[in-house]
């Protein structure tokens, strides 16, 4: 479904263009991966299904059916390009994120902090962690105005990489997540080797969504930049991903029936 169109390398850091055609592929991953992503659906069928099985009064069912049926569709921008990219790097590059941070909004318009991109990716017969920022832009000028600055992409991975209360905040983050799970295994691979490698162990990920056509010089600077601080054992990919469709349109473009 993804077509290449550039490859850059500088030092320990790869950047990457890909682009997709409009059509039945496209709009079956948005309705299918991003939709799960971004609404937590199998959770949800989770609690749907323990809930009918409550032995309510006719006037429960119906309640219950109108609960059900209140979840409020997400639309906001920067939601729906972190679950597309979660989407892209579970397809793509084989990252596996145990928890959903759809599970940590408390509101339909809360939001989190630290890094958008949490996960573990197998390499060697054991894993590492993923660290990761999201950005999203329709500007015309290559790069945009979100990967260049105190706020852009190329500085908050700097951050990432460079920053160890982030790091532990992160993983104190994501340990309570995953104890007494599955994942617990795959937690200590990624701790043994950042002490091993004294923090540096880690890949990162920086993925920025676009709805103009391919352009390198959307992530070549950052990626000259990042290449001259971050050095192996570190692992940095930038990504664009080139959209056929506007940036605005993907909340309607999931909600729609897959032609």
């Amino acid at each position: 479904m993804w077509n290449h169109e550039y490859s850059l390398t500088h030092s320990c850091v790869t950047c990457m263009g890909h682009s997709v055609k409009d059509g039945p592929s496209l709009r079956g991953f948005l309705q299918g991966r991003v939709a799960d992503r971004l609404s937590d659906t199998g959770e949800k069928a989770e609690m749907a299904e323990l809930l009918e099985g409550l032995s309510l009064t006719g006037m429960g069912s119906e309640n219950l059916d109108k609960f059900l049926a209140a979840e409020e569709p997400e639309t906001r921008a920067w939601a729906i390009s972190e679950a597309l990219a979660e989407a892209f790097l579970e397809e793509e590059h084989g990252v596996v994120f145990p928890w959903n941070n759809e599970r940590d909004k408390r509101t339909p318009r809360a939001s989190l902090p630290g890094a958008d991109i949490v996960g573990f990716q197998q390499e060697g017969g054991n894993y590492r962690l993923v660290i990761g920022e999201v950005k999203s832009s329709s500007e015309k000028k290559s790069p945009p105005g979100v990967m260049v600055g105190r706020s852009g992409m190329g500085h908050q991975l700097d951050t990432l990489a460079d920053d160890l209360s982030i790091l532990h905040q992160i993983m104190c983050w994501l340990f309570s997540r995953i104890k007494n799970t599955g994942f617990v295994p795959a937690f200590q691979d990624a701790m043994t080797r950042l002490l091993d490698s004294e923090y540096k162990d880690i890949c990162i990920f920086g993925v920025l969504l676009r709805d103009r056509p391919a352009n390198s010089k959307d992530l070549d600077n950052r990626g000259k930049a990042l290449g001259k601080k971050l050095a192996e054992p570190t692992r940095v990919h930038l990504l664009a991903l080139y959209l056929p469709l506007p940036i605005a349109d993907l909340p309607q473009a999931i909600l729609q029936a897959v032609p």
